[in-house]
């Protein structure tokens, strides 16, 4: 994706607050050289900040009359208004290596043993990993194929095969759930259902007998 930024010599709130009037969102880019005070049109920012792509890939920024790779790194809204306020860009060459989040795309779910023979429900717990690779290598998104899935099993972080040179990136021992396989809401009843009743029958035989004296009064 490409898009269009202009040079900002203005600094400090007032600028800032006469920027956004003006429709423009004021911004930076940094990494590799000189940080660059720089101002974006504000409808055409707002927009491509809905597109999943725009937060996961290398972006072409033209500055100046000159092209360079960029990434989205921050942006900042207003708290209840659709305004941006801020956006942070870093350039970025295929040798610098980096940590991105991007979101995963899930396929083969309808044909996984779980959901066609034991009618299962697949949770995904979550949407997007945090990896680490060259700029060069970085995805628009990854794609996790759970055909395999079966009934009673759960997708972990390291169960995930990635593309060649790409790695999830971990934080100590943990190792977070991605996906989740449960039973279908019949099974799980009939799970609760039955402790309950056995409970109640053990109560009735519990239950102490009156004795010929109490019997009398």
């Amino acid at each position: 994706m490409n898009f269009t930024a202009y040079e900002r010599t203005l600094q400090g709130t007032g600028a800032s607050r006469r920027l956004r009037n003006a429709s423009k969102v004021p911004g930076i880019v940094y990494g590799a050289g000189e940080p660059k005070m720089i101002e974006l049109d504000h409808n055409a920012l707002f927009f491509a900040l809905k597109k999943e792509a725009f937060h996961s890939s290398i972006l072409e920024m033209e500055l100046a009359g000159k092209v360079e790779g960029v990434l989205l790194r921050d942006y900042q809204m207003h708290p209840y208004k659709p305004v941006v306020l801020h956006v942070d860009f870093q350039r970025i060459d295929e040798t610098t290596r980096l940590r991105k989040k991007v979101p995963l795309h899930f396929s083969g779910e309808e044909l996984s043993p779980a959901v066609k023979t034991d009618k299962c429900l697949v949770a995904h717990v979550r949407t997007d990993l945090e990896i680490e690779c060259l700029a060069a290598q970085l995805p628009e998104f990854v794609t996790i194929d759970l055909s395999g899935l079966v009934k009673g099993t759960s997708l972990h972080v390291s169960d995930l095969k990635l593309p060649d040179g790409i790695k999830a990136v971990k934080r100590g021992t943990l190792n977070p759930v991605i996906v989740a396989v449960t039973l279908p809401k019949a099974e799980v009843e009939e799970e609760v259902v039955a402790p309950v009743v056995v409970v109640a029958a053990d109560k009735a035989k519990a239950k102490p007998k009156k004795t010929e004296k109490q019997n009398k009064k």
